[in-house]
């Protein structure tokens, strides 16, 4: 897993291209999670990337499996290889879950619960961070407004968003989202205080699959809290629903929302809601750009 032999390189090139698709199973060994097992860098241990680009250099399409506990830096394998399967550490089931989604028999729907980076430097990085004083908004050269300034909050070399978010998995079918809709724009914080059980707000969409197979999609359900008392994070997860649907099939997803949902801890450690402005985003990771918007009054 970390050495740095390469004995194996011609046989794995010659195999690569004698095939139609290459497998190549990467990443960490077991012993490199857990107590004791930090790791300064989070690229592919040893020469494993120097064997990537090996097989990739054949121009066949190559399929990477990462086995690991934590998320590694990919950035060069998303440019170059036809898909990645964040494997993990899976068990002694391992290799049928594996071989069952390689194969299509059944449809991938997992969801990435931390967030990969572009880089080891973007680390500690999570979706769920707090906004600051000096936001991107047209410093991204990609954006239609773009204006050249350095006094943002971004990396000179890379940009700031997660290589794969929190959130993130693609399947062999597509989803389409509807706008977002709310059954109501306003509601009252101090009645929410009161009656910390009731849930007066319901966030609804319909979700379309849009492909040509039978899948699974978790639905996620993210709130922003703007103008209360201490400063919230920019999206927070306050829901997820998970639906199945047949090609063409659409289904309309319903979260409802109350306290738990719409509260926060304030400067006394007292869970409260507050008057403020609220949007709701849902999507199908934490980029969900979906959104629509409501207010708490006093």
């Amino acid at each position: 897993m970390s050495g740095t032999s390469d004995s194996g390189f011609a046989a794995a090139v010659a195999a690569a291209l004698s095939s139609d698709v290459a497998i190549l199973a990467l990443g960490e060994s077991s012993d490199m999670s857990g107590e004791a097992a930090s790791r300064a860098f989070l690229d592919l241990p040893g020469n494993q990337q120097q064997l990537l680009e090996a097989v990739v250099s054949t121009g066949k399409p190559v399929v990477l499996l990462i086995f690991s506990g934590r998320p590694l830096v990919l950035d060069w394998a998303a440019q170059h290889v036809s898909a990645i399967m964040e494997v993990w550490y899976a068990g002694v089931e391992a290799g049928p879950a594996i071989a069952d989604t390689l194969f299509g028999d059944v449809v991938p729907s997992g969801k990435l619960t931390m967030s990969f980076p572009r880089a080891v430097g973007q680390e500690p990085l999570y979706y769920n961070q707090l906004p600051t004083g000096r936001p991107i908004q047209r410093a991204d050269p990609a954006h239609p407004g773009y204006i050249e300034q350095k006094f943002v909050s971004r990396y000179l070399d890379v940009p700031n968003d997660a290589l794969f978010p929190f959130g993130h998995g693609l399947s062999y079918s597509t989803f389409v989202y509807s706008s977002v809709s709310l059954s109501t724009q306003s509601i009252s914080s101090a009645s929410l205080m009161h009656n910390r059980k009731s849930q007066p707000m319901v966030a609804t969409v319909t979700v379309t699959n849009t492909g040509k197979r039978r899948a699974t999609e978790i639905v996620q359900c993210y709130v922003n809290i703007r103008g209360a008392s201490t400063e919230q994070p920019v999206r927070n997860l306050k829901g997820f629903a998970r639906i199945t649907l047949d090609p063409g099939q659409t289904q309309t997803v319903k979260f409802p929302l109350g306290f738990n949902e719409l509260s926060f801890y304030n400067a006394k450690v007292q869970q409260v809601v507050e008057p403020a402005d609220y949007t709701v985003y849902i999507g199908g990771s934490s980029t969900a750009t979906n959104a629509a918007h409501f207010i708490t009054t006093p």
